[in-house]
């Protein structure tokens, strides 16, 4: 084995112990369902032949849309934002703020209807939040957002359906 090889491997050595720390970092809010909530459960092809390939992409495997591309980042009349895949309300307008990030950004959600998980897709633990209701892939929780919480809820604009008031 060559040296810049075994220098290598222990560097990822040591970065692998900071896994669990860098796990451990990320927002972990204690989410249940809405009691009486049902969950909404299709196969693929319903799926697919209920969303839009981009829909589908996002909510069904997690994909992201490009930042700045959704119309609902500057939406800002008053009304509710649902799952684009069940139509479950997840946000109302007052919970919506501008971040910059060019995604629909909220500083908290309706009780009930969103649900986290860890998420490792880019090697960095993240978390991941999903409808309540039918497991939609909506975006990812930080700790950067504005008062009362802190918390600023990144969606996906096309995981979203805007119903104005």
């Amino acid at each position: 084995m060559q040296r810049r090889h075994f220098l290598g491997l222990l560097g990822l050595g040591g970065l692998s112990g900071l896994a669990p720390s860098l796990a451990n970092a990320r927002p972990k809010p204690n989410l249940s369902p809405a009691p009486g909530l049902e969950t909404l459960e299709l196969s693929e092809t319903e799926w697919r032949e209920r969303l839009t390939g981009e829909r589908f992409e996002i909510l069904r495997k997690g994909g992201t849309e490009p930042a700045f591309s959704s119309p609902l980042d500057k939406e800002t009349r008053k009304g509710v934002y649902h799952c684009a895949g069940c139509d479950l309300p997840l946000f109302e307008s007052a919970m919506k703020y501008d971040s910059g990030t060019g995604w629909p950004s909220f500083f908290t959600h309706i009780e009930g209807h969103l649900l986290t998980e860890l998420d490792l897709v880019l090697l960095i633990p993240r978390t991941e939040y999903h409808c309540a209701r039918c497991r939609g892939h909506q975006g990812h929780l930080f700790e950067d957002g504005p008062e009362p919480t802190g918390l600023r809820w990144c969606n996906n604009g096309l995981a979203l359906r805007f119903v104005p008031a």
